[in-house]
């Protein structure tokens, strides 16, 4: 019998990425914010779409405000 849990769907789903304006849009930062908490290490990294172009995963997008919501009740 097997039994799927919400690892193997998230496993099973595929990545999307997102560009920097739907990043702006979800999670309410300016440009320059999202930039300087990427370098404190405080923000998730994009990854290199092409030579000048980059996104962000969509899952780890969405687990930077799931913590944050997390951290407004401790």
């Amino acid at each position: 019998m097997l039994i799927n849990t919400d690892a193997d769907k998230t496993a099973a789903a595929p990545a999307r990425i997102l560009r920097l304006p739907e990043v702006i849009r979800r999670t309410g930062l300016p440009r320059g914010s999202i930039y300087e908490q990427m370098a404190i290490g405080l923000f998730p990294k994009p990854i290199a779409l092409t030579f000048r172009t980059v996104g962000w995963v969509e899952r780890e997008i969405d687990e930077w405000i799931i913590e944050r919501i997390r951290g407004r009740s401790r």
